[in-house]
């Protein structure tokens, strides 16, 4: 009878043990979601608050014409907007009318990329940027359009403008070289552009 007492007596100090320890610790888990919601730094942020938009425009017109669109869309990854991601679509047409008849080329692809801010008014960057475009090709004695792909490296300066906009600008470095690449052979790629958001 004793023994059952005894065991009947530790198996009940052990659940009113567990049971306290599961209150104390839904308190806390209380506590801590009202810590959350009292501290907007832990909220999530909103989505249209992530999302920023870029992009440059280039023109040229003369004996060279070159027309050239590059937008991009990017999306925060961290609440102090320090690293984003995106997407970009480019489109570019180059017209040398030093030559009879005049040489023409339409370009156009896509770029996926990366920045880090390191601090306010400067960032890394690195891009994939995968363009069609017509090339010769030796083996046939042909020009036709092939995909070409690039990886982009660099560096960049943003300056704010008002609002939510800012100016950018970025020196970036070709490193695959493909011979067939828009930049075979080039030192520094130089752009910049607008942002908004960014």
């Amino acid at each position: 009878m004793n023994s059952h007492a005894n065991t009947f007596g530790s198996m009940r100090i052990a659940l009113s043990f567990l049971l306290a320890a599961f209150t104390f610790q839904a308190a806390l888990a209380q506590d801590s979601t009202a810590y959350v919601q009292e501290n907007p730094k832990d909220k999530p942020m909103p989505f249209k608050e992530r999302i920023w938009f870029g992009g440059g425009i280039g023109l040229s017109f003369g004996t060279f014409t070159a027309v050239q669109l590059d937008p991009l869309m990017g999306i925060h990854l961290d609440r102090n907007k320090k690293l984003s991601t995106g997407l970009g679509l480019s489109y570019w047409y180059f017209q040398d009318n030093s030559y009879i008849p005049a040489l023409k080329q339409n370009v156009y692809g896509y770029r996926v990329f990366t920045r880090y801010r390191v601090i306010e008014q400067a960032f890394l960057h690195a891009e994939f940027l995968h363009l069609n475009a017509e090339r010769y090709f030796n083996v046939d004695n042909s020009i036709r359009r092939t995909w070409i792909p690039h990886l982009l490296v660099g560096a960049g300066y943003v300056q704010p403008l008002a609002g939510r906009t800012s100016f950018y600008f970025q020196v970036l470095f070709e490193v695959l070289q493909d011979p067939n690449s828009l930049y075979f052979g080039q030192g520094p790629i130089i752009s910049g552009g607008v942002g908004v958001g960014f």
